[in-house]
């Protein structure tokens, strides 16, 4: 039997765990006689020590008890019989909280309002920074008081502040995992006047959103089980709002009832109810508008 790695599919996607979670993660394969199976970490030998792996005759086990950043990277697996190799990559993630970002400025002071600016963080934690908190305090009480959450730029003006005070400020940075635990705080303070200066708007020029089709996330070869329904998933962006058709084996899919297609905010979907095997075949998903189209397409086996 020549070897094959039944890799689950939630591998087939980068695998996200969080600094101190256990990675278990199960991988079957076939081949007989009995596989040999190898593992590379980016390209060089896994330390035992410090990540467990365990082979059977038909499955092999990753173990790492407290996962760690230094555990994140591409885990190349390889299964011989004999002269036949079957090859698989598992990439994983490991992240944490995100640093503070760097330095925050106060650029502008007038009337009740005060302008802020921040660099990101040096230290992402591994993962996006998805969005930033920012904080105020009176220098009398320097109680803090959250203004605005979930922030997703790196400037921000703060209205409504009290003629007379005097303020502080500070922002933290969030990412999956949550806020950063610390903030950096201004270092100067802002004192709101009792006569503001007159603040002249900036003229910005109108900023052209057209964008012609683009997917942000491609199709993904699925194995389905024939008479359980299967979803085939993906995202596009574009401006005007892309028209999205979908291919079988190049043949538009027209009012069939055995398929329904819908998409939210980007996300496209494709659900087949009750796939038989002759439902296999190559899927493609089609985004056109007035600047162009794009396509991606994926392989569907069912069994």
């Amino acid at each position: 039997e020549p070897p094959k790695i039944r890799l689950p599919r939630h591998l087939k996607q980068t695998y996200t765990r969080r600094v101190g979670e256990t990675v278990n993660l199960v991988i079957p394969f076939q081949g007989k006689p009995r596989a040999k199976v190898s593992w590379e970490k980016n390209g060089s030998p896994i330390d035992k020590n410090d990540i467990n792996i365990r082979n059977t005759e038909q499955d092999t086990i990753i173990f790492i008890r407290k996962a760690e950043r230094g555990h994140s990277g591409e885990y190349d697996m390889k299964v011989e019989v004999e002269n036949l190799v079957d090859k698989a990559t598992i990439d994983i993630q490991i992240v944490d909280r995100p640093g503070p970002p760097e330095v925050v400025t106060i650029e502008d002071v007038w009337g009740e309002n005060v302008n802020l600016s921040w660099k990101p963080p040096k230290d992402d934690g591994n993962a996006a920074i998805t969005g930033y908190t920012i904080q105020k305090a009176d220098k009398k009480s320097m109680e803090w008081f959250t203004v605005i959450e979930h922030y997703h730029r790196t400037s921000a003006t703060i209205n409504e502040l009290v003629i007379g005070n005097e303020y502080y400020f500070r922002v933290f940075a969030e990412n999956m995992c949550g806020l950063s635990e610390d903030a950096t705080m201004t270092k100067e303070s802002a004192l709101i006047a009792k006569d503001g200066k007159v603040y002249k708007y900036p003229v910005y020029d109108d900023f052209d959103f057209s964008e012609r089709p683009l997917f942000t996330q491609p199709l993904v070869n699925t194995f389905a089980v024939a008479g359980y329904n299967a979803t085939l998933n993906c995202s596009v962006r574009g401006n005007p709002k892309p028209k999205i058709t979908w291919m079988k084996n190049k043949v538009l899919i027209m009012n069939d009832p055995r398929y329904r297609m819908f998409s939210n905010q980007g996300v496209c979907t494709l659900e087949i109810r009750k796939p038989s095997p002759y439902d296999g075949g190559t899927y493609t998903c089609r985004a056109v508008n007035e600047l162009g189209e794009a396509e991606v397409d994926c392989k569907l086996e069912v069994r």
